[in-house]
């Protein structure tokens, strides 16, 4: 039986997505023990548990070019190198229940405490569809779910979902955000639904989210700077909102500024976090098609970008 209230406790701090890295060859075969190496990185910098959870094989982690072995066999890395000292969750994006039923199963295998599912894009899927695309894999495995809001490419979560995926029981988190019309609608879903699911804040409203009971935050920033990461979830857990989102300016706007401007070359989600994860000297990569290879073209920028926010550890121009 799922310990749901264990795992809402486990559920904290930030949510980071952990990037997929690859080596350049033929086909971007996936690199384990850079996976590891940037495990212990990240623990090294302080996210361990109590103020963080890392994230394998979801979006930065290239999860829709990776067939189903490589996600398990990444988030198994993450899993074995973690030993522990921080929970892992497994991303169970999919538009197959059936894979998602089998990743389920993987990730309990494994030893991944919790798994993340979004609504199947493609199709306009209905909300009795996800429900029992959720309900699939909750009764196949005992880790905790971690329902995503990805509104952006499908089925957009409504209150009265929300509400039916808490009968499951084994729904233990909301990472959340939301198309926002100026009525606070994000705020209204947080302070309506903290006390029933741990909330992760994925729309960059730290302060304001904290303060309605969230519990953790996902921002790019902690796979080249965890130490940052681990300083904002304290000033938000030490109440002091105005430094943090003054943090938040500094830092994660000049970030967001630079993937703004690439979106015009290229989409995706981990690039940018890997090429300020080359920039500070950690083993990095490219991401693998249809994503471009952005390096090249924003090496530049990025390490302005990463000086101009006080980085520690930059490199020197080459």
């Amino acid at each position: 039986m799922t310990d749901t209230a264990r795992l809402r406790d486990r559920l904290q701090g930030c949510y980071v997505t952990v990037p997929t890295m690859f080596r350049d060859d033929d086909e971007l075969s996936v690199d384990l023990d850079a996976m590891r190496k940037h495990v212990d990185f990240l623990v090294d910098g302080g996210i361990t548990t109590g103020n963080g959870v890392l994230l394998a094989c979801g979006a930065a982690g290239d999860f829709s070019t990776m067939t189903f072995d490589e996600r398990v066999a990444v988030t198994a890395a993450v899993v074995e190198e973690a030993a522990g000292r921080v929970p892992v969750v497994m991303g169970g994006q999919t538009t197959s229940t059936n894979e998602l039923v089998r990743l389920a199963r993987a990730a309990s295998d494994i030893g991944a405490e919790f798994m993340q599912v979004s609504p199947p894009f493609y199709f306009a899927h209905t909300d009795d569809d996800f429900m029992e695309h959720v309900a699939a894999a909750a009764a196949a495995s005992d880790v905790g779910m971690v329902v995503y809001n990805t509104h952006w490419t499908s089925l957009d979560i409504s209150n009265d979902l929300i509400d039916r995926l808490a009968d499951l029981g084994t729904v233990v988190g909301l990472k959340w955000s939301m198309p926002d019309n100026g009525f606070m609608e994000f705020e209204g879903v947080v302070s309506d639904y903290s006390d029933r699911f741990c909330i992760i804040d994925n729309q960059l409203r730290f302060a304001t989210s904290h303060m309605l009971g969230a519990r953790g935050i996902e921002v790019h920033i902690c796979n080249f700077w965890p130490e940052w990461g681990v300083r904002m979830w304290s000033l938000l857990n030490d109440g002091r909102y105005v430094e943090a989102q003054y943090e938040l300016v500094k830092v994660v706007l000049p970030f967001m500024r630079l993937w703004t401007e690439m979106e015009s070359y290229t989409s995706g989600d981990g690039h940018l976090d890997k090429l300020c994860m080359e920039l500070v000297g950690l083993p990095s990569s490219r991401s693998r098609p249809p994503t471009r290879d952005i390096r090249d073209r924003y090496r530049d920028q990025a390490r302005a970008m990463l000086q101009s926010i006080g980085t520690p550890n930059l490199l020197t121009t080459d």
